[in-house]
């Protein structure tokens, strides 16, 4: 079984800044990549940004030069650093990644954390 857990959201001022953490734990054989999707209400759920294992960053263009993803493989932890916040970047923020499972490792699945509130509000 694996496990996603998030920590970081809150509420934040227009300007500030916030940090998303997300750790992987369970019964992992390998982590191929992971992300941080949003939605706000009413809206669909959206990427936000996305990093696989080896490879480049990619970011939605609303967020690219605010917004930092990486990654300590160390640790299965995924971080996202969230600058220049503003009130349209108000949504909960999801974890993402897509793991191989010591149960069934020739196949990789797609799971999810349960979600951090972003809050960006004077």
């Amino acid at each position: 079984q694996v496990q996603l857990v998030e920590s970081g959201g809150g509420l934040v001022q227009p300007g500030g800044s916030l940090r998303l953490s997300c750790s992987a734990s369970g019964n992992i054989f390998r982590i191929n990549l992971m992300g941080w999707y949003r939605q706000a209400p009413g809206n669909q759920r959206e990427l936000v940004a996305a990093i696989p294992t080896g490879g480049s960053p990619r970011y939605a263009d609303s967020v690219k030069g605010r917004f930092t993803i990486s990654r300590d493989n160390a640790k299965n932890t995924v971080y996202l650093q969230m600058n220049s916040l503003r009130p349209e970047d108000t949504a909960v923020y999801y974890c993402n990644a897509i793991i191989v499972p010591v149960s069934s490792v020739s196949r990789q699945y797609n799971y999810w954390g349960q979600g951090t509130q972003v809050t960006v509000s004077s």
